[in-house]
């Protein structure tokens, strides 16, 4: 606890004279939503193993009832949040750093269709954690006590869940709480304190597919980027109006993954045949516009997700893994690993999780090659499409009702 109270010390100092952006006023030890504190599925972690030991990195603790679930978790200021669907409920849970139960308290009824269990993970932002559940209930909590703040619904504006449930986890940007209800509002803009409807989308019409949003700014413009029924889209972060829109992956079977921005690239892989689409945004008499710049079949991601890493994306590849150019999508390299999974980034190193029999791994984030660096299982049933969280020298794994936590420190 003491490392982390001075991590945090430092950052704000670092904030208050203006060094550093905003990692620099982030606490190293909080990962405060999905895909992490920038919501691209890379940690600030350093310090981290480079090679695990013979059965894997050290065991700190494990949950075994937490409910069926895809969530992913969050950690910020010492506290371990995530979902599980329970018979009768949606639970939202929260441990400490030693996994004692410090709090659960019931959000929505549970996901019930097509492959059941709980699919976003909370956002934690300034003492408050929202949520989007698989019916359509958005909701606010008290972080430190799971009292409910405010709750709206996705039908207020039109929306309704696809197939298998909403999976988008709340954008928090400024003062707006950003979910994707789908239809002719598609995304709708609520202040994070009240609730309050401040925008809803305009100029275009979409179904919300599964995907969660990202902000990215270009050229002094803030955008929500994100995936739709229609195509990847983006709109102006001030008012919801539509800025382009990519058909590329319109009326595919299943938009599943968040896009990823870097360079002045957006780049967005979907599963079921389709592949990689990658945009070159340009801003003409002030206005954002994006080109296609290529498309790839060497990157085809059902729901493990990418990291954009120095000019190079490495990701979920059909049965394992690939590294394509950013600029160009000239394949780089193919291996297995732990075969079809997600994936996240920390100190030069990618942790894998594989989809099924809860195999995880290590590999070196290069573009030389797929360099494995150890591997080791966990349990549970079915698949597993959590993504691993890697914060505060810890490995997080959640696989079906299960929550397993190591350390992967260096010292």
């Amino acid at each position: 606890m003491q490392r982390v109270v001075g991590s945090w010390m430092l950052c704000l100092l670092c904030f208050v004279m203006g060094i550093g952006g905003p990692l620099a006023a982030a606490d190293k030890a909080n990962w405060p939503g999905w895909l992490g504190p920038n919501r691209d599925g890379k940690s600030p972690d350093t310090g981290l193993l480079k090679q695990w030991p013979e059965g894997g990195p050290e065991l700190r603790w494990k949950v075994t009832d937490l409910g069926r679930g895809f969530s992913n978790v969050s950690v910020v200021d010492g506290i371990v949040y995530t979902t599980g669907d329970t018979a009768d409920n949606l639970v939202l849970f929260a441990f400490d750093l030693d996994g004692k139960l410090l709090w659960k308290t019931p959000i929505d009824a549970p996901w019930t269709r097509s492959h059941p269990g709980s699919r976003a993970t909370p956002t934690i932002d300034e003492g408050n954690l929202y949520l989007l559940s698989g019916n359509g209930i958005i909701a606010c909590c008290d972080a430190k006590t799971g009292e409910s703040k405010w709750r709206r619904e996705t039908k207020e504006f039109g929306g309704r869940p696809g197939g298998w449930g909403y999976a988008e986890s709340v954008l928090i940007h400024g003062d707006l709480a950003i979910v994707k209800p789908g239809g002719q509002q598609c995304i709708v803009a609520l202040n994070k304190r009240t609730g309050e409807t401040v925008w809803t989308s305009s100029g275009f019409e979409a179904g919300p597919e599964y995907s969660s949003c990202i902000v990215a700014n270009f050229e002094g413009q803030d955008m929500i980027i994100t995936g739709t029924r229609a195509g990847i889209v983006a709109v102006d972060a001030a008012d919801g109006r539509l800025l382009w829109l990519n058909a590329w992956s319109a009326n595919n079977t299943a938009n599943c993954p968040t896009p990823a921005y870097a360079d002045g690239y957006v780049f967005w892989a979907n599963g079921y045949g389709k592949g990689g689409v990658c945009l070159r945004l340009k801003k003409v008499d002030g206005k954002v516009t994006a080109e296609e710049a290529w498309t790839t079949r060497n990157m085809v991601c059902h729901h493990g997700g990418y990291i954009i890493k120095d000019g190079y994306i490495y990701g979920n590849h059909s049965g394992g893994w690939a590294c394509l150019k950013l600029e160009t999508g000239e394949p780089v390299w193919e291996g297995r690993a732990v075969g079809k999974g997600s994936v996240c980034y920390a100190d030069g190193m990618l942790y894998l999780f594989g989809e099924r029999g809860g195999q995880a791994g290590l590999a070196e984030c290069t573009p030389e090659g797929l360099k494995e660096r150890g591997t080791f299982s966990v349990d549970g049933e079915g698949p597993s499409w959590a993504h691993p969280v890697v914060t505060g020298g810890r490995l997080y794994l959640r696989y079906d009702t299960n929550l397993y936590v190591f350390d992967i420190r260096a010292d």
